[in-house]
């Protein structure tokens, strides 16, 4: 049987008078130290009272945090959205606790993390969603589809397509804090990419703790095939243009993410440094949109050129026959 805590009260009465010690230290049921003794020649009567233990507010939240994960995981499963989860958890704190919880169910079942995605790095997206700072979302291998092949457009439940720059790390990010030199030092080469945002939550209806705690809405993503060192880029400044089935659809620079795709790096390496899952050599970090989000329809192509990257392809199959499956289940 689980041990109750409760708080004494120890109450002192002498003619009348009383004397009121609070949190007392005991020594069993009855027992207590008043500290210094007691100098009186009256008659004292000592009394103690047992308050009610206090409510368990950390269970509480435990519990919350666990039925917000299952809704998630549940509208995954069945590829129903769900209902938001704000009716759960309050804080950005609680989002995360329930985004790891997912993410550990999900490596439990075999799925291998390759890298971070970095959401909300547009300043206007912030202030929509009341917050000062980006967001992130852990990417797994299942995640990954080949350049041009078709991914299946059943497989998620309510995509969006966002042209982003990816950062390939050739050195750990262990510790910090970081500066834009080691981001830089530490990165082995940039590609384009095309991130394939996702939402569990129905109608895209977030807050920023929904989408926390959906692991930053993350769904997929598609990366370029011709890896560029970042000496002589300029990352902030570069162009990119987003195509669907050849009509433009989405562009801006490198400076709408946070400044500069280097900048977002550097807030995730300050993140994660002195976490249990730091930032490693091998990963890839999306570092944000840099245009607007596109909602994607079966048969659908997506083309994204970036400024001194080349370009990828995001292709989306309208019939399970034509679809491809991940990058990772490619022999």
């Amino acid at each position: 049987m689980a041990r109750r805590a409760f708080r004494k009260h120890v109450v002192i009465c002498s003619h009348g008078r009383t004397r009121s010690i609070p949190g007392v230290r005991g020594a069993g049921p009855l027992g207590f130290l008043l500290g210094p003794p007691l100098l009186t020649s009256r008659p004292t009567t000592i009394t103690i009272r047992l308050e009610q233990p206090m409510h368990d507010e950390w269970s509480q939240a435990v519990d919350a945090r666990s039925h917000a994960a299952d809704r998630l995981t549940e509208a995954a499963r069945s590829g129903k959205p769900c209902e938001p989860v704000r009716d759960l958890i309050r804080s950005v704190a609680d989002a995360y606790a329930v985004q790891a919880v997912n993410n550990r169910r999900a490596m439990e079942e075999g799925r291998r993390p390759v890298g971070w995605k970095i959401g909300l790095t547009n300043p206007q997206a912030q202030r929509h969603f009341g917050i000062d700072h980006p967001d992130r979302g852990l990417l797994f291998a299942d995640m990954a589809f080949l350049d041009g092949l078709p991914a299946l457009a059943e497989r998620f439940l309510q995509p969006r397509a966002e042209p982003e720059i990816a950062l390939v790390l050739g050195a750990d990010l262990v510790g910090g804090p970081f500066t834009a030199v080691d981001v830089i030092r530490a990165v082995d080469f940039a590609l384009p990419a095309i991130e394939i945002a996702d939402s569990r939550v129905a109608d895209w209806d977030i807050t920023a703790v929904d989408t926390i705690a959906d692991n930053a809405s993350a769904g997929a993503f598609v990366l370029g095939n011709v890896p560029v060192p970042l000496a002589g880029l300029d990352l902030r400044a570069a162009r990119v243009l987003m195509t669907r089935n050849g009509a433009e659809v989405s562009a801006g620079t490198g400076a709408a993410c946070l400044g500069g795709p280097v900048n977002a790096a550097v807030w995730l390496a300050n993140a994660l440094g002195r976490t249990e899952r730091p930032l490693r050599a091998g990963e890839v970090v999306l570092t944000g949109a840099l245009g607007p989000v596109v909602p994607v329809e079966p048969g659908d192509v997506f083309e994204a050129v970036v400024e001194g990257l080349g370009s990828v392809r995001a292709a989306f199959a309208a019939s399970p026959d034509a679809g491809a499956p991940p990058a990772s289940e490619h022999g």
